[in-house]
């Protein structure tokens, strides 16, 4: 998306070298996360069938396979595209690997620190076409940087005793399913609607993104405040699912206001 909105014609090579390294230093980052998490992957049912708590990878194989994505990812940005777009994938997995998934075990914050490389896509995009950085990749790592938090923390309520079974301070607040965990979660939400606006605001898209925009920010923050209310699983499930549909749904349309 970050590609096709900053391109003014469209490079398949480009594209395609682009999706390729973004999915082998993304896959990288989740191998390393598995290693440094791999007992912990043990003692929950969501994650006790991954490869290594199984033993169907070994922690070495799993390390050199983690590195040759990572190799061949960064070597497919500097050399088809611009080192700007390459040195900021790796400081993107470093955040992941090195500083988000240490802190899972030691405070609620690791959520913050995990959603800026999760919003780094987009802007690299972005990055890969022009090779700078500037107001206009800013705004797009916004738009997702905010959708991040309810996403997250929507899934570490409906898995909460699992997480906490194992360690993880996933949700924004100790104390569990609470009625402040809930607030925070909705009051974020309500923030996707301002973030997503300024694409708007500062001309990147046109009427079609604005009143899209408008209505599936308003319908992701209706659900919150049913979450809030109730606070269920299932209402938290409702969200969570939400943020699956929202995502793309606003980038696709950012897409085809600006064709």
């Amino acid at each position: 998306m970050g590609y096709l909105m900053a391109s003014n014609s469209f490079v398949l090579l480009d594209f395609l070298m682009l999706a390729i390294a973004g999915y082998l230093i993304t896959g990288s980052a989740n191998v390393f996360n598995q290693i440094i998490e791999k007992d912990l992957d043990g003692k929950m049912q969501r994650t006790r069938n991954r490869p290594i708590p199984t033993g169907r990878v070994t922690v070495m194989e799993s390390a050199i396979m983690g590195g040759l994505f990572l190799a061949i990812g960064m070597y497919l940005l500097f050399y088809f595209l611009n080192p700007l777009s390459a040195w900021l994938s790796l400081f993107s997995w470093a955040l992941y690997v090195l500083v988000y998934t240490p802190l899972k075990q030691k405070t609620p914050l690791c959520v913050f620190i995990g959603a800026f490389p999760g919003a780094f896509p987009p802007m690299l995009g972005w990055i890969s076409v022009t090779g700078s950085f500037g107001l206009e990749p800013g705004l797009l790592f916004l738009a997702q940087f905010a959708w991040q938090f309810p996403h997250f923390w929507a899934i570490a309520w409906k898995q909460y005793d699992q997480y906490h079974g194992a360690g993880f301070k996933m949700l924004p607040l100790d104390g569990g399913k609470n009625k402040r965990n809930a607030t925070i979660i909705l009051l974020y939400t309500i923030f996707t609607i301002p973030a997503s606006m300024l694409l708007y605001h500062f001309e990147m898209s046109g009427l079609l993104y604005y009143f899209i925009a408008i209505g599936i920010g308003l319908y992701f923050t209706y659900l919150a405040y049913d979450f809030y209310l109730k606070r269920t699983d299932k209402s938290a499930l409702n969200l969570m699912f939400a943020s699956f549909a929202y995502l793309p749904i606003l980038q696709i349309t950012m897409v085809l206001d600006k064709i």
